[in-house]
């Protein structure tokens, strides 16, 4: 039996995937983890324009076709390595609540070739459709999915899934939008997060307990073939990954390709660790 398992597939060192394609749910059982069926969330994204700058955090401003200047909510909390910079043609959501400061959304960056889908939230809406689709192998056949739910420890999970016909423990998933990439490598996170690693020690509490616990690494861009921490930014996050997957916290990837109207979750992605 393998151990912890990494995505798809069961790690051998830094670094390094296994050659062997298994997924660990104890008492010595493996499914195929590989089976993905795409699915596909629509984006309203119909303003187009170039990027200007991002700055304060949330706040970014563009130029429309027109030669128009806008300021846009920004909802990517991190530092958008990568995916900030300015000439780089951008789409934006439009929104008619009069209760927004704000009228419009940054939605996704072209970097290159390759459209980015910079909304944090939009990871984990795709992430759900997945799950209620029973569309990605090691969590399909729950019956229950709930959103946003807080644990013991503090911390609020994305998901708790409960009700599988086999299993009678509960599964906790944790979902990370992943918009950094350097040579077709994603790499998490893309700014010193203390918030992720409190996620990562509460899965390990969880699985301590005998539950599922599960790292969900969505790539909002179709140009990363895996996944790895960015150490160079947030070693400690490296570090507690590791321990992490060391417990036997599971560690996924999906990968999704983001065009003009539409992000498609469509791969499984390796972790490199």
């Amino acid at each position: 039996m393998c151990g912890p398992i990494v995505n798809s597939l069961c790690p051998t060192g830094s670094n390094t995937i296994a050659t062997h394609n298994c997924y660990a749910i104890g008492n010595g059982q493996r499914e195929n983890m590989s089976k993905l069926i795409p699915t596909t969330l629509k984006i309203e994204a119909e303003l187009s324009g170039t990027l200007i700058r991002r700055y304060k955090r949330f706040l970014a401003d563009i130029e429309l076709e027109d030669g128009s200047e806008l300021t846009v909510h920004c909802p990517n909390p991190g530092s958008m390595t990568g995916t900030k910079s300015p000439g780089s043609p951008v789409r934006c959501s439009t929104h008619d609540n009069p209760k927004r400061k704000l009228r419009h959304t940054l939605e996704m960056i072209r970097v290159g070739r390759t459209w980015v889908g910079l909304h944090a939230a939009k990871a984990n809406a795709i992430a759900k459709r997945a799950l209620e689709a029973n569309a990605y192998a090691p969590f399909a056949g729950y019956e229950k999915i709930e959103s946003e739910v807080t644990v013991p420890e503090g911390s609020r999970f994305d998901f708790r899934l409960s009700g599988h016909p086999t299993r009678d423990e509960p599964c906790w998933i944790e979902v990370k939008s992943v918009t950094l990439c350097n040579s077709r490598r994603a790499m998490f996170p893309d700014a010193i997060t203390t918030r992720g690693r409190r996620h990562l020690e509460h899965l390990i509490e969880r699985k301590k307990l005998g539950e599922r616990a599960a790292l969900l690494y969505i790539v909002q861009r179709a140009d990363a073939d895996s996944v790895e921490p960015a150490d160079d930014i947030d070693p400690e996050y490296g570090a507690v990954l590791r321990k992490a997957a060391a417990a036997d916290v599971e560690i996924h990837a999906l990968g999704a390709r983001i065009s003009g109207d539409r992000a498609r979750l469509d791969r499984v992605l390796p972790v490199l660790l």
